[in-house]
Protein backbone atom coordinates (compact mmCIF):
# COMPACT_ATOMS: atom_id res chain seq x y z
CA UNK A 1 0.00 0.00 0.00
CA UNK A 2 2.96 2.69 0.71
CA UNK A 3 4.25 1.74 -2.63
CA UNK A 4 1.18 2.77 -4.25
CA UNK A 5 0.69 5.87 -2.44
CA UNK A 6 4.40 7.13 -2.65
CA UNK A 7 4.15 6.07 -6.21
CA UNK A 8 1.49 9.06 -6.99
CA UNK A 9 3.12 10.99 -4.94
CA UNK A 10 6.35 11.11 -6.64
CA UNK A 11 4.41 11.67 -9.80
CA UNK A 12 3.02 15.60 -8.49
CA UNK A 13 5.64 17.93 -8.71
CA UNK A 14 6.40 20.68 -5.88
CA UNK A 15 4.65 17.72 -3.45
CA UNK A 16 8.46 18.15 -1.49
CA UNK A 17 7.38 21.21 0.32
CA UNK A 18 4.43 20.25 2.18
CA UNK A 19 6.48 18.30 4.86
CA UNK A 20 8.77 21.62 4.96
CA UNK A 21 5.76 23.70 5.37
CA UNK A 22 3.82 21.22 8.16
CA UNK A 23 6.92 21.08 10.14
CA UNK A 24 7.23 24.96 10.31
CA UNK A 25 3.91 25.40 11.33
CA UNK A 26 3.89 22.91 13.93
CA UNK A 27 7.13 24.13 15.19
CA UNK A 28 5.99 27.70 15.12
CA UNK A 29 2.34 26.48 16.80
CA UNK A 30 4.89 24.78 19.69
CA UNK A 31 7.37 27.75 20.22
CA UNK A 32 4.27 30.35 20.36
CA UNK A 33 2.44 28.38 23.18
CA UNK A 34 5.91 27.86 24.54
CA UNK A 35 6.61 31.41 25.17
CA UNK A 36 3.04 32.48 26.08
CA UNK A 37 2.77 29.94 28.70
CA UNK A 38 6.02 30.98 30.10
CA UNK A 39 5.37 34.72 29.58
CA UNK A 40 1.10 34.44 30.90
CA UNK A 41 0.99 35.60 34.39
CA UNK A 42 0.74 32.79 36.71
CA UNK A 43 -2.36 33.99 38.48
CA UNK A 44 -4.63 33.54 35.85
CA UNK A 45 -3.48 30.09 34.73
CA UNK A 46 -3.74 29.30 38.24
CA UNK A 47 -7.66 30.43 38.23
CA UNK A 48 -8.16 29.19 35.04
CA UNK A 49 -7.11 25.43 36.21
CA UNK A 50 -9.29 25.89 39.35
CA UNK A 51 -11.86 26.92 37.29
CA UNK A 52 -13.67 23.21 36.40
CA UNK A 53 -14.10 22.74 40.04
CA UNK A 54 -15.65 26.10 40.59
CA UNK A 55 -19.38 25.56 41.53
CA UNK A 56 -20.33 29.22 41.10
CA UNK A 57 -19.93 28.88 37.25
CA UNK A 58 -22.55 25.63 37.31
CA UNK A 59 -25.36 26.32 34.15
CA UNK A 60 -27.57 23.95 35.79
Amino acid sequence: MLKFIKGHLDSISGIEIYPIISLLIFFTFFTVMFVWVMKSDKKYLEEMSEMPFDNKNDML
